[in-house]
């Protein structure tokens, strides 16, 4: 028998593979990213299980509130998990009938509909319900009770979420007023969540972040967990950021490779957009004027913003512009009080005058003043952001860095300060030790906590710091462990395991905990409350609290307090040791520490 002959357009199909796409040009997927510790995808996540499943509850209860009413059966318990992924439906004849497992088709990519706010997330977006599904929709710019309309962005149906941008609302929910709002682009700028709500209700919600921080990442029974004090709010709301780094891209267009082998090279035409990223889209927003942002700081914005158009085809690709707040200060009978300098923010107090100037120089150095301590630091490195709440924040940690009086215990005489930058805490809290040691990878970070005791006329025997990487630290300390207390504040990814594993090793009696990730923050005291496999300490809460250094914003430090307690040699191998997922980061390569030993009886070494 002939086989058939085959057609042009079968010839075409042998060339072709999924899709119509010819073998030669393999067809791109794109792969999903593994989900960081701590990151905001993960607490998203988190937060939309916890409402999914909240939802089921309620869902199961309704349909088997409805069936007793109909059949006079009690409700049973068995029957919410058979419930759980069902839906009642009323049929033609007006009878009412469960249906298991029954999927509403998902609005296309790009269309709008219209969702009620259920919740904000701790990433500082709204959670968001549509009657249509299940579906949890992700809106940025939102309060809970507000109906909006959204448009539909994309869908992940395994994690039963969707991302969606903000277009209008439709009407308020009663925590929103959008006459709060201070800033004209709001709802587009990703830098601010909560403009359109009081100040009392941001801090309510930065509560509920910690609370749900230590809920979904410690791995701690809720007995564990101490009730979560309520957030200390910023003097400032508006004006308190002390640094912005906006930014603009480079000129638009394609060079092939012979054009920059040749040398050619695109210029602007006009000034491009200088600013912050759009919400949810890699593309600069044009911002003249930040209202979080200093006086110095907006002043700063303003002038630099000036320069770039002025030296515009200077560019050859984008710049990210440093915009750093620092200040002189003089006192009130100082000649200079009395005068107001060009490009300058003068405020004058009781007792002396600053002048607050703005430095775009990332290598030059910035002065910030926090009650009488002086903090000069190099201007592009690492120093919190909002200088109005720490006076109140560095005073928090003073009075809870030392435990109570105890006729037992002998008194704490010792201070290390891990992640220690140029000296915060070491330097406003070394006088209440006998000697305070802090300790950073950074070299120049170093110098200046240095400079910074001196210029507090700090002896280096009562506060001295060190270069090393902190997760060595503990291999060389000295000190005796009850009189030593621990001041933690690592980087946003937290600590990793071995510096855990150390620090319980060396077991001081007191940890002072603090993050600006409350979630990785939460998951390392979950180690150190739990203990790890081997190790004769563990420790409990004894209070935990956030500060909002970013007022309109979903961001919150946290600060933890722990007390060390004695586990039994022979009960320590039961306490549960997180998993290598939970621990953190790997250390790098580093040097060790060495720390003078003191003459102290008891002493306890690390090994």
């Amino acid at each position: 028998m002939d086989s058939a002959r085959p057609t042009d357009q079968d010839k075409k199909r042998q060339h072709q593979g999924r899709q119509g796409q010819p073998w030669g040009k393999r067809q791109r997927t794109k792969k999903e990213k593994p989900v960081k510790e701590g990151s905001n995808d993960e607490v998203l996540i988190a937060d939309i299980r916890a409402l999914l499943a909240a939802q089921k509850l309620s869902d199961a209860t309704s349909v088997i509130d409805t069936t007793a009413e109909k059949t006079g059966d009690p409700p049973a318990g068995s029957d919410i998990l058979a419930a759980e992924s069902s839906v009642v439906e009323t049929k033609d004849n007006g009878q009412e009938e469960v249906v298991e497992g029954k999927k509403t088709p998902l609005p296309a990519p790009f269309s709008e509909i219209e969702v009620t706010v259920q919740e904000i997330s701790s990433t500082g977006d709204g959670l968001a319900t549509h009657s249509s599904s299940n579906q949890i929709y992700v809106v940025p710019f939102t309060a809970p009770g507000d109906v909006v309309k959204v448009k539909v962005i994309k869908h992940f149906e395994k994690e039963r979420y969707s991302l969606t941008d903000f277009l209008s609302v439709v009407t308020p929910g009663p925590l929103r007023d959008d006459s709060r709002i201070n800033c004209k682009y709001f709802s587009k700028c990703g830098g601010c969540q909560f403009q359109m709500m009081d100040y009392s209700e941001q801090l309510k919600h930065k509560k509920r972040i910690v609370e749900k921080a230590f809920k979904n990442f410690s791995e701690l029974s809720p007995k564990l967990v101490p009730t979560i004090r309520d957030t200390i709010g910023s003097p400032l709301q508006y004006g308190y950021r002390t640094k912005l780094t906006p930014h603009f891209d480079g000129p638009p267009g394609h060079l092939s490779k012979q054009d920059k082998r040749n040398g050619v090279r695109n210029f602007f035409t006009e000034p491009p957009p200088i600013g912050f990223m759009l919400k949810g889209q890699r593309k600069t927003l044009d911002i003249e004027d930040c209202p979080i942002g200093t006086d110095a700081v907006r002043m700063g914005m303003k002038r630099e913003r000036a320069n770039v158009v002025k030296n515009l085809k200077t560019y050859k690709k984008g710049v990210t512009i440093l915009l750093r707040e620092s200040t002189e200060r003089v006192q009130n009978d100082d000649e200079k009080a009395s005068t107001t300098p060009d490009d300058s923010i003068k405020v004058q107090g009781p007792k002396h005058t600053d002048f607050k100037t703005c430095i775009t120089d990332n290598n030059a150095t910035s002065t910030e003043y926090i009650d009488d301590f002086v903090f000069t630091n190099t201007a592009g490195a690492f120093f919190q952001n909002n200088n109005s709440i720490l006076p109140d924040f560095t005073q928090y940690i003073r009075e809870n860095i030392l435990p109570p009086p105890s006729p037992t215990a002998p008194a704490i005489k010792y201070f290390i300060d891990a992640y220690s930058g140029s000296g915060l805490f070491t330097i406003t809290l070394s006088s209440l030790f006998k000697t305070s040691v802090g300790i950073d990878i950074a070299e120049p970070s170093i110098v200046s906590a240095r400079q910074n005791a001196a210029l507090n006329n700090l002896p280096p025997e009562q506060c001295k710091f060190i270069a090393a990487d902190a997760p060595k630290l503990f291999n060389s300390i000295q000190y005796p462990k009850d009189e030593t207390v621990v001041v933690l504040d690592p980087p946003r990814k937290g600590c990793d395991e071995s510096f855990l594993n150390q620090l319980l090793n060396f077991a001081p009696r007191r940890v002072v905990y603090v993050s600006c990730n409350v979630h990785t923050q939460a998951r390392d005291v979950g180690v150190l409350v739990r203990g790890m496999k081997g190790s004769k300490t563990r420790y409990e809460i004894e209070s935990l609290r956030g500060f909002d250094f970013f007022p309109q914003t979903g961001h919150v430090e946290g600060v933890a307090v722990l007390n060390r307690v004695e586990v039994d040699t022979s009960t320590s191998a039961t306490i549960p040791e997180p998993s290598s997922s939970k621990a953190g980061v790997d250390s790098t390569e580093t040097v060790d520490v060495l720390v003078e030993q003191q003459p102290v009886e008891n002493q306890t070494a690390a090994t």
